[in-house]
């Protein structure tokens, strides 16, 4: 086989895995993709452990409509509490994270449970605290770069709920809850919703008291228990509401929302007098990292966590420098592509040496093609004679598979990109609105293929692999700028790379010009 053919078939195979990882992502990773509508019918669910069964009870009567009573305001957002004590809503400031008709975005999720909202055991007694008004000791706080507090309670006929928040402007808060007696009940976590992609993760993620992850996705819910959990989050694509407690740990139930579509529902097991911590809003890495670095852990990016986190630190360090994330998406290629250079100029020395042994090759086809044992031996022995490595050109193109999908996946998720303009480009984090990047990526990929070699036996992978560039502009289009701003660099620095090889190998006389296909036709 030869190495160049190799070469490009492990091209199309990459391109085909690319395929098979995005229609993975579309067919087995489905977000809840419609819009969510206020939940007032509760029924009772439960959570089964290893060593009881739990009962959340959800009140079977009609939830009184609730209302704002408090509004907490900082620079950036604005965070609403009402009159069942829960926090119904955080809305984003900023007008870069307007939704599509210029609103301020809204990320909680309309649906029961709200974030911080009390389930207790005793059915009666959520019955009774679902429909009494708690007070509050301050109907608005500003957070002008100081943290605030304010006090909610709830008085029941024979129990009285005491919370107490603290409140931070970089998105955190403190939770205190009292209460006169011990009654059993549960703590929820609530859920966001505003920014639904397919390519991205969307459920909850539970940090073990070990660091080691649990990801439940959406329509992959079960009842299930974990104990001694530091972080228990939902999270979307961009944002997420979690409570931690990153010293002695949580016991979480994982519930179902609706047996429709099985989305996962964090609870907190309560008690009379309990801490914890909370964070609600965009998963910036920066933010999260100068709360406690431990939070980062609910930025994850898949698979390729191990590979993406060091790359999102290397882009973030370039971003500390320059100030512009697409320029910083520019260089973290350059230095990738200087990374990889000397494996990839070995790889192709490697190629074109496997060219030149081309006739030696037919030769022994001829001879021993009969036997194709007889033949791989005397193959293996022409490839130590000549001291070629008849992988070294597919190396190069192999290990960058992980990287591409690596920063595929930073790129997706970085909602540091949300915003950020580059050129034309207003928002790296979305599309193109021109096009311009996608038929660069286009026309950049179709001149790197024409002045690489290449030998293919195989008529059809010829023309496939002829139609990649325009595949991979028509498939490319809709995705984020940031993201094929990535690939268009990419092409552009393999262009220049395989320029300089083909005039070093050209010098070292290793290069055979081909001689024109002759016309067979009579």
């Amino acid at each position: 086989m030869q190495d160049t053919g190799m070469t490009k078939r492990i091209f199309i195979a990459t391109f085909i895995s690319f395929v098979f990882f995005m229609a993975y992502d579309y067919f087995f990773v489905q977000p809840n993709m419609q819009k969510e509508t206020p939940q007032t019918q509760q029924t009772t669910k439960q959570v089964t452990t290893k060593e009881n069964t739990t009962n959340i009870s959800k009140t079977t009567q009609t939830v009184q409509k609730s209302t704002i009573i408090s509004t907490i305001k900082a620079n950036n957002f604005e965070i609403q509490i009402d009159s069942l004590g829960r926090i119904s809503q955080y809305i984003l400031e900023k007008n870069i994270f307007n939704d599509s008709k210029g609103d301020k975005l809204h990320i909680l999720s309309d649906k029961l449970p709200k974030v911080l909202e009390i389930r207790f055991k005793n059915e009666a007694l959520n019955k009774e605290a679902f429909n009494t008004p708690v007070t509050v000791d301050k109907s608005e706080v500003t957070l002008d770069g100081k943290p605030k507090t304010i006090t909610i309670t709830q008085k029941l006929k024979e129990l009285t709920i005491t919370k107490t928040l603290t409140f931070y402007p970089d998105s955190h808060y403190d939770v205190k809850i009292s209460m006169t007696k011990d009654e059993p009940y549960f703590l929820a976590v609530g859920r966001v919703s505003a920014e639904v992609n397919m390519y991205a993760f969307h459920g909850a993620l539970i940090v073990n008291p070990d660091d080691s992850l649990e990801m439940i996705e959406d329509g992959d819910a079960e009842t299930k228990t974990f104990k001694n959990a530091k972080i228990a989050a939902l999270v979307d694509q961009y944002y997420t509401t979690f409570l931690y407690n990153l010293k002695s740990g949580m016991t979480v139930y994982e519930t179902i929302d609706n047996l429709k579509d099985k989305n996962p529902e964090l609870y907190i097991e309560g008690n009379k007098d309990l801490t914890l911590n909370g964070y609600i809003g965009p998963k910036y890495v920066k933010v999260l990292d100068s709360i406690n670095p431990e939070l980062t852990k609910v930025v994850e990016y898949g698979i390729m966590t191990f590979l993406a986190k060091p790359m999102f630190a290397i882009l973030n360090f370039l971003y500390s420098i320059i100030h512009n994330w697409g320029l910083s998406i520019i260089l973290f290629v350059v230095l990738v592509r200087i990374i990889l250079f000397p494996l990839t100029y070995r790889g192709m020395a490697s190629m074109y040496k496997m060219k030149l042994l081309a006739p030696k090759m037919k030769e022994l086809k001829d001879k021993y093609g009969k036997d194709p044992k007889k033949f791989q031996m005397k193959t293996m022995e022409l490839y130590k004679k000549e001291k070629v490595n008849p992988l070294g050109g597919c190396l190069p193109m192999l290990l960058q598979i992980p990287i591409f999908f690596s920063i595929y996946r930073v790129l997706v998720n970085a909602i540091e990109l949300k915003g950020a303009s580059f050129l034309w480009i207003h928002d790296l984090s979305s599309m193109d609105p021109y096009f311009i990047l996608p038929v660069l990526m286009g026309i950049t990929m179709y001149a790197h293929q024409v002045i690489t070699p290449n030998n293919f036996t195989d008529p059809m992978q010829e023309k496939i692999f002829k139609f990649l560039p325009l595949i991979f502009t028509f498939f490319m289009a809709t995705f984020s700028a940031g993201l094929v701003l990535y690939w268009t660099t990419n092409n552009i620095l393999s262009f220049i790379q395989q320029y300089i090889i083909n005039k070093s190998m050209e010098a070292k006389g290793l290069v055979i010009k081909q001689e024109p296909k002759k016309d067979n036709k009579k």
